[in-house]
């Protein structure tokens, strides 16, 4: 059986795996329930997958890799049990009627809660010498960081869905302030990149692993994410008709799907509108611009910078004038409210300089929350990385140079995401996630 040390730190993780399922719970309700069937992204399932899918998630892993007692696996856990991510093409064709109906759905859902629930309240798990308590530990975060990103992906799908399909819910708006977006000089230096496996005790996934060192040399990149003002010169300067801004595959992209502007902006006569998660109203035009990699590499190039590498954006936004790293931009303190539009705080942008606690030491602002950053870095293991035994393809499946590392977290990242060595990626083609993007020089 588990120690008395562990056992505390699974019912803490049991706590947590609750208060993530009533964040889940709490964001379908937002969609009117005739809606469910919808599929608000093409390159997405249907919304009532996710209804099964997270559960099923949770009930496979603790199932196959924790549980004690040996339970008959059922249709639904596979029906529910992986997601999808075409990279140009193969969008899938199914209809409502090929899935199960809602209370199917939420009947087998209701059952795992329950075993799950129950088993983790008794301890009914192997926490032997022989498996260790580190592995109850580690799947139980691997299940509560899960659901944790699939609340912001189900956040983006409802996003694209129309109005009249959801429930409104408040939001403040914050004063919009004027920004002129500078470049900071960032200085020669080394950076920390990813977990060590050894002496560090902090949950981290398998990509995060191995720390490692990279020397830096000096470069210039905006003081604030680039806004939609800033885009708006790129789409009024014709950069959706140049082909000499796009790489010939995000060109091709482009054309195919006849792509024109940013997918949250919404062209209004001669103007702009913003399509806000619940509302639309004039583009803000101080927010940063959310945009795909293929979109913000061609502003960058109509610009004549760059985007930064993954190195870059760690140096400028952990490293420090003295060669310390820091925890966090702003230093050691943990994320609050008050430092940053994250942890489900809004469900839109906010000014991109609206937080002048959320700065690292060289003066970058706005590193965490509001909109993941785009990195020029392709999604790559480090050395010494090893998968996952109990979830091989997390990482592994899309180490195939078709995706893109992003960094930093938005406006519905859970605190917990936003360690150093939290690392994000999709592909090039894809416009929906809340991901924006700074440039830098040399």
């Amino acid at each position: 059986m588990v120690t008395q040390s562990s056992s505390t730190v699974l019912q803490h993780l049991h706590q947590r795996l609750l208060q993530a399922r009533a964040n889940t719970d709490s964001l379908f309700r937002i969609v009117r329930e005739n809606n469910l069937y919808e599929r608000p992204i093409p390159e997405r399932h249907r919304i009532v997958f996710y209804v099964g899918h997270l559960e099923a998630f949770d009930w496979n892993l603790f199932r196959d890799h924790l549980f004690t007692k040996k339970f008959t696996a059922t249709p639904f856990d596979q029906l529910f049990a992986f997601g999808i991510d075409p990279v140009d093409g193969g969008l899938p064709a199914d209809r409502p009627s090929d899935w199960p109906s809602l209370e199917e759905v939420r009947g087998y859902v209701g059952t795992l809660r329950n075993r799950i629930d129950d088993a983790l309240s008794a301890g009914d798990f192997d926490g032997s010498e022989k498996r260790g308590d580190a592995l109850a530990e580690t799947l139980l975060n691997v299940a509560v960081e899960h659901r944790l990103m699939h609340a912001e992906t189900l956040a983006y799908m409802f996003h694209q869905l129309p109005y009249e399909r959801k429930i409104a819910q408040s939001q403040s708006q914050l004063a919009a302030v004027c920004t002129v977006n500078g470049l900071i000089d960032v200085p020669e230096g080394k950076t920390t990149l990813g977990f060590a496996r050894q002496g560090d005790s902090r949950f981290g996934w398998d990509n995060e692993f191995e720390a490692h060192t990279v020397h830096v040399p000096g470069f210039r990149i905006n003081q604030y994410m680039v806004t939609n003002a800033e885009y708006l010169r790129f789409v009024g300067d014709g950069g959706y008709q140049n082909a000499r801004h796009w790489s010939a595959e995000d060109w091709q992209w482009k054309e195919a799907n006849e792509i024109g502007h940013p997918a949250f902006w919404r062209r209004t006569g001669p103007s702009w509108n913003y399509r806000g998660m619940f509302e639309e109203f004039p583009l803000p035009t101080n927010w940063p611009v959310y945009v795909s990699h293929a979109e913000a590499s061609a502003y960058a190039r109509w610009a004549k910078q760059a985007l930064p590498t993954e190195a870059q954006w760690h140096r400028a936004a952990y490293s420090s004038r003295k060669e310390a790293e820091r925890d966090y931009p702003w230093g050691s303190a943990p994320p609050e409210a008050a430092r940053g539009n994250f942890d489900f705080a809004r469900w839109d942008p906010s000014p991109v300089n609206a937080y002048s606690d959320n700065n690292s030491d060289f003066g970058v602002n706005g590193l965490l929350g509001n909109g993941w950053e785009w990195t020029s870095t392709p999604f790559a293991p480090f050395a010494g990385f090893r998968a996952f035994p109990f979830y091989e393809g997390y990482s592994a499946n899309f180490f195939d140079n078709k995706h893109y590392v992003i960094k930093g977290g938005s406006a519905r990242t859970a605190a917990c995401l936003l360690r150093r060595s939290f690392r994000n990626w999709f592909q090039p083609h894809y416009q929906y996630v809340y991901a924006g993007f700074r440039c830098v020089s040399e």
